[in-house]
């Protein structure tokens, strides 16, 4: 009998990578691209819709000329993405606009105009007001009213690609559940598009893409498809989900109790719990549905966590980086090193991670801070301090949902993204967090949910979590102390209220208007 396969594609925000699985989950082929983004304006950021999709196809392509697998063999196609931008399509699926990032702010003067109706939308949505889509939807409709016109649907990047990919038209157009907590308009628990709530700020329902399953197959690679990227046409591609939740499935989150840790450009802290827990009191926590049902994901996470230490590298340590270049070592090899040999606190300096502003709860005034700095910091401590931003930031994620979820236990938190392999990083975050810090035998956790996903939706899997679990599985466990994490819990009270300390500050810094030449 034959062997098949199945493709996971993964439109991200730095780049698109695709892989091939074969059905006992061996990795066969990956191939990765790189995206680029665009800067119109201050504040502004974009990518073209068209070059995901051409990323895609040249990635499938690629796979299959290094595996030298035949097509045929491939069973079906999933793909995740970014999950808080918009792409638009009209009728005929060509795109009126450009791909309006997550990374995009433009739509901040409609973020006070969603939140004067919060608590409902966090409660219908299991998401807070932010740079998601409902802002953005408004920027579109407020200042681009005639562009707005031509707009059928708005949907997410993986499933535009996925539309492209089968031929869709603007009627045919979806979401899966796994996105609606960024949307602003749904009841993400019932699986549907509120009304009240598309009424309350004048949006069309009718420009809300159907509501889909990531496993429901939402059509076939077409011919034209088929001569671009190297699968036959007629091959089954699933609806897919965002990037966070293929994530978690892909590192076997499947269980009450587990975390994750994404430790990449942004810094995401997720919880797997076998409830709806809307943050309606901190409005920090977004309760995202896991691809499993009856679970949820409640996160929250750092817009450029990860994106901070490479601030960090090329602004203040650019010496250090060219030394370590040269004698061959990596430079965050050579910080962690540095930062093992300072103290638990920095010896007294608190970093706050947000240099662009803070996103859960969403205050775009909020800016970076370093707090007890002193002539006795060198340049190790200011960069412990900022790996200990984070564990504090996710601290605080840790304790609401412990309002939410009384005698919650947490057992483990599992860690992905390229931030996973700094050993000091993943003490000092099991440290202050109080849970066990677990690597994985796997490293493409976004496209190996994917191609779960993809298995599922042709019956090739036919129990998701059972795949995970065989697949996926831990390689070693970082244990947290119980005298540090003692000594952290001091310091994340400290943290917790910089930020009203420091809010007539920040908002100040905000409202200045532009110096003079």
């Amino acid at each position: 009998m034959s062997k098949s396969y199945v493709i996971g594609a993964d439109v991200g925000t730095m780049g698109c990578k695709v892989a091939i699985f074969d059905e006992e989950g061996a990795l066969v082929a990956e191939h990765y691209q790189e995206l680029a983004l665009h800067y119109p304006r201050p504040g502004w950021v974009e990518q073209d819709p068209d070059e995901f999709y051409r990323a895609v196809t040249t990635g499938i392509r690629a796979c299959l000329e290094q595996s030298g697998i035949a097509p045929g063999s491939v069973a079906a196609l999933a793909l995740d993405g970014q999950m808080a931008g918009v792409c638009t399509v009209d009728a005929q699926w060509g795109t009126p606009t450009v791909y309006d990032s997550w990374l995009d702010t433009r739509c901040t003067p409609y973020i006070p105009v969603m939140k004067e109706h919060e608590p409902l939308i966090i409660a219908s949505t299991g998401g807070p007001v932010s740079f998601a889509h409902g802002p953005k939807i408004l920027w579109w409709k407020g200042e681009r009213p005639e562009t707005f016109r031509r707009i059928a649907k708005f949907v997410q990047p993986a499933g535009y690609v996925a539309g492209r990919l089968t031929g869709l038209s603007g009627d045919d157009a979806f979401i899966d559940y796994t996105y609606l907590f960024f949307s602003g308009f749904s009841d993400t628990a019932g699986h549907r598009w509120l009304p009240e709530l598309c009424d309350l700020f004048d949006v069309p329902v009718e420009k809300l893409p159907r509501i889909v399953n990531p496993w429901d197959i939402v059509g076939r690679i077409t011919a034209d498809a088929a001569r671009e990227c190297g699968l036959l046409s007629g091959t089954p591609v699933a609806a897919g989900m965002g990037d966070q939740p293929a994530g978690a499935l892909g590192a076997g989150i499947v269980e009450p109790g587990m975390l994750f840790d994404v430790a990449g450009t942004a810094s995401v802290l997720g919880l797997c719990v076998d409830r709806f827990t809307p943050d309606v009191a901190h409005h920090t926590l977004f309760a995202m549905p896991s691809v499993l049902p009856g679970l949820w994901h409640p996160l929250a996470y750092i817009n450029g966590g990860g994106l901070n230490l490479r601030w960090f590298r090329d602004s203040l340590a650019a010496e250090e980086n060219a030394a370590a270049e040269a004698s061959g070592e990596r430079f965050y090899s050579l910080f962690d090193r540095l930062a093992e040999g300072v103290c638990p606190g920095s010896d007294g300096l608190i970093f706050l991670p947000h240099l662009a502003g803070r996103q859960c709860p969403n205050d775009p005034a909020v800016r970076g801070l370093w707090a007890g700095f002193t002539w006795a910091h060198g340049k190790p401590h200011l960069f412990r301090s900022m790996l200990e931003g984070v564990a504090y930031e996710y601290a605080s994620y840790l304790r609401i949902e412990r309002e939410l979820l009384p005698g919650a236990r947490f057992t483990e938190a599992r860690v992905l993204g390229g931030g996973s392999c700094s050993a000091v990083w993943n003490q000092i975050k099991a440290d202050v967090l109080g849970v066990p810090y677990v690597q994985l035998n796997r490293s493409e956790f976004a496209v190996l949910g994917a191609a779960v996903v993809a298995g599922h939706a042709v019956g090739l899997f036919p129990d998701m979590k059972a795949t995970v679990g065989a697949w996926v599985r831990p390689t070693s466990r970082i244990e947290p102390r119980p005298e540090h994490h003692a000594f952290y819990q001091g310091m994340v009270d400290l943290y917790i209220p910089l930020f009203e300390a420091m809010r007539s500050t920040f908002t100040g810094l905000a409202a200045l208007p532009a110096a003079p030449a």
